[in-house]
């Protein structure tokens, strides 16, 4: 266990955390918890590749600690903010579904979930993130589905990339590297050196 898997950790055990100060009313911490959790997706990333602590176990934590929270973390601002989750429901199912039917269609093919940590989808999770809180706080929803849409092409290239993929592999950056690993041009080192060039958050572990 090192700093960033334990990181990964933290965000497992702050989901549940999420729907229990949901229910019990408790906007302000929930709120707080939540940025605390979305600050940490960004941590342990960096955190990984400063300290050379990438692990396969540290990839598979983050990408649990993603789905736990992105399945909580809604269902918690339906607890707490009804209305305004009602209003935005068709974007926060099409979020959802952008994050989760991508996992679904790895697993099934693989057996596993699918860890890619694309460009794309590592900068959707930020403006995601940042966007929900514009909308929950200031009541602005026009950034929060112009995110929405960003995640929705995160989910299209993770879909083609597990089509693409003769088995599984962790840290796939974009469509054009799993074409590589296809056609036999790639390799885990090609892979690693372009999945560290990413400073965004969520990154290899």
């Amino acid at each position: 266990m090192n700093l960033p898997n334990a990181l990964s950790v933290f965000r497992l055990v702050a989901a549940p955390g999420l729907l229990y100060l949901a229910w019990c009313g408790r906007p302000t911490a929930f709120l707080v918890l939540f940025a605390v959790s979305l600050l940490s997706n960004g941590l342990d990333g960096l955190l990984a590749r400063t300290l050379d602590q990438a692990s396969e176990i540290g990839t598979r934590l983050d990408s649990w600690a993603d789905l736990a929270t992105y399945l909580s973390a809604p269902l918690g601002g339906w607890w707490l903010w009804p209305e305004l989750v009602q209003r935005e429901l068709a974007f926060i199912v099409l979020a959802a579904a952008g994050f989760t039917a991508p996992l679904l269609a790895g697993f099934i093919k693989f057996g596993r979930l699918p860890s890619y940590h694309t460009w794309i989808s590592k900068a959707s999770a930020v403006v995601i993130g940042v966007t929900a809180f514009v909308l929950i706080v200031l009541d602005i929803p026009l950034p929060f589905r112009i995110a929405v849409g960003l995640q929705v092409l995160a989910a299209c290239e993770e879909f083609a990339i597990t089509f693409v993929l003769p088995q599984w592999r962790s840290n796939v950056p974009t469509l054009w590297h799993a074409l590589r690993v296809r056609r036999g041009a790639g390799t885990p080192s090609v892979l690693s050196k372009a999945a560290d060039l990413s400073g965004a958050p969520g990154g290899p572990e």
